[in-house]
């Protein structure tokens, strides 16, 4: 009678097959699907036949945590600027401590020989009392004439051409500074606020030798007081204390300067005779007639 019980197959991974044995030898037909690590006995390996149990699988190890990456070096920051210092006091213009630049901002500038002659024009143009000739300017800076006259035309043109509160104008043949049209209300405001102020000192001298003394040119009165008299006469002039009254017939033709009939009216006087005679205010030693021959 023939069996009809179905074989077993003896190939490995077919349907029915009994499963490998652990620790067999790994054939091509004896493949573990998901081996584990295995563990031999400290004898050397199984006598028995029996798989050995498999071991747990280690643990990861703690891993440090990462440190933090290192910061970036800071931007270097911009430079501080540093407020100019102020003047010392021994520095300054014209002899006084509170005057600022000092003389050495000015002498730092470097200028060339076009730029110095511009400056001069000005500075000479700055201190006259009246127009200047061009001829004059030449001789004085040691130039001709026809490069003076360029530079007082650039000079000219740069002053409208910027606003400037000057303005440098040819009139009365020569050269001149006035102050701009444009300000004549801010000028106007700063002498009438002015009139309402006292004299100084130097104002009070400066009018007595005028009144003792008139009719009188600038420079002689700088001669009696042995300082620089412009400003104050454009004190006295804008007060309508002093005003023009001729010019000296000697070299150069300086304007000649008188009172005005406010200035007796201040005073309380009538004419010039009711002036105080000034050799009650002489000092000792002085005398009327020396002060008289001054130039």
């Amino acid at each position: 009678m023939t069996d009809l019980t179905p074989t077993t197959s003896t190939h490995p991974g077919e349907p029915g097959a009994p499963p490998a044995r652990a620790g067999g030898p790994e054939g091509p037909g004896n493949r573990v699907a998901n081996p584990e690590p295995e563990l031999e006995a400290s004898t050397g390996g199984s006598s028995s036949g029996s798989a050995p149990a498999p071991a747990p699988a280690p643990s990861d190890p703690i891993q440090p945590a990462p440190s933090a990456p290192p910061l970036p070096p800071p931007l270097p920051s911009a430079p501080v600027e540093e407020p100019a210092p102020s003047p010392a006091p021994d520095q300054g213009l014209e002899g006084d401590p509170t005057a600022w630049p000092p003389d050495e901002a000015f002498e730092a500038v470097e200028l060339d020989d076009r730029g110095w002659t511009r400056r001069d024009l000005e500075a000479i143009l700055l201190v006259a009392d009246e127009p200047v000739p061009a001829q004059v300017l030449a001789e004085i800076i040691g130039l001709r004439l026809s490069e003076v006259e360029e530079l007082l035309v650039d000079l000219a043109g740069e002053y409208a051409r910027d606003g400037r509160g000057l303005v440098l104008r040819a009139i009365a043949g020569g050269w001149r500074l006035y102050t701009h049209p444009g300000a004549r209300a801010a000028v106007e405001a700063y002498l009438k606020a002015g009139q309402q102020s006292r004299l100084t000192r130097a104002a009070l001298e400066t009018l007595a030798v005028i009144a003792y003394r008139q009719p009188v040119t600038r420079f002689q009165v700088a001669a009696v007081r042995g300082v620089n008299v412009d400003g104050v006469f454009r004190t006295l002039a804008s007060r309508g204390l002093i005003h023009e009254v001729g010019t000296d017939p000697g070299p150069g033709q300086a304007t000649l300067y008188g009172t005005t009939p406010a200035f007796l009216e201040q005073l309380g006087l009538n004419d010039l005779d009711q002036l105080p005679p000034i050799k009650d205010y002489l000092p000792e030693g002085v005398e009327l007639l020396d002060l008289q021959e001054q130039p």
